[in-house]
């Protein structure tokens, strides 16, 4: 299983491959967002994860895979998530998809608005849906539990290493350190994968003894 968990920016996919998925990481732009391609090993089916730029590089990832996209995935509203998505949109025609609350922020509108607990299906593969409000109103995270192994959750800005993401105010932060701690960390074990959407991969055991030290941080 070859996968390091972070890749240069415009350099080669990273790959990592489970039982039933194969998923595969870019990093694009001079912000450095993480795109992530998942593809069904049985069917063929492909889902995208931020289609944030360059779409030469996303679709030349998508041919990594098998060359055809099926859903894109936005995680969030903000600008960087989503500047190729319409190129990648136009000329894959993957059905779009994004959290409710963001959706009419976007330059697509998505095709499905998802809510909390809803569901990706793509092959064999289904993605849970989790909310988490306050990095942005509509931000979710797609969470895969692996039946032959760990879980995997792509958690988009609202979780990286060392920390949730930037929030705008007091409410905005106890919201979503709430949403982290009830719908993440209580939630999934401490070998869940978690993959950003920007740096390195980690670990929700590598995170969880710093939950009071986030608290006590604050916004």
């Amino acid at each position: 299983m070859r996968y390091s968990g972070e890749v240069a920016v415009g350099g080669p996919s990273d790959q990592r491959d489970l039982a039933l998925l194969s998923i595969r990481k870019a990093c694009v732009s001079a912000m450095a967002n993480n795109v992530y391609l998942l593809t069904c090993r049985r069917s063929g089916k492909q889902l995208l994860i931020d289609a944030a730029d360059d779409p030469r590089r996303i679709l030349a990832l998508v041919d990594e895979g098998t060359g055809g996209l099926d859903t894109i995935l936005t995680t969030h509203q903000h600008w960087d998530h989503h500047r190729a998505l319409v190129p990648i949109a136009e000329s894959t025609k993957a059905v779009t998809a994004a959290g409710d609350a963001d959706a009419d922020a976007l330059p697509v509108m998505p095709h499905r608005r998802l809510g909390h607990g809803d569901s990706l299906t793509f092959g064999d593969i289904t993605l849970g849906v989790i909310q988490l409000r306050g990095h942005t109103p509509g931000s979710v995270a797609l969470a895969y539990n692996d039946p032959h192994g760990l879980a995997h959750i792509w958690t988009g800005d609202s979780l990286f290493p060392g920390g949730p993401g930037r929030t705008n105010s007091e409410q905005d932060f106890t919201a979503l350190m709430n949403d982290l701690e009830e719908r993440i960390f209580r939630t999934f074990g401490d070998d869940t994968w978690i993959y950003p959407g920007h740096g390195a991969d980690t670990t929700l055991g590598a995170e969880r003894p710093h939950l009071k030290e986030w608290r006590e941080r604050g916004w």
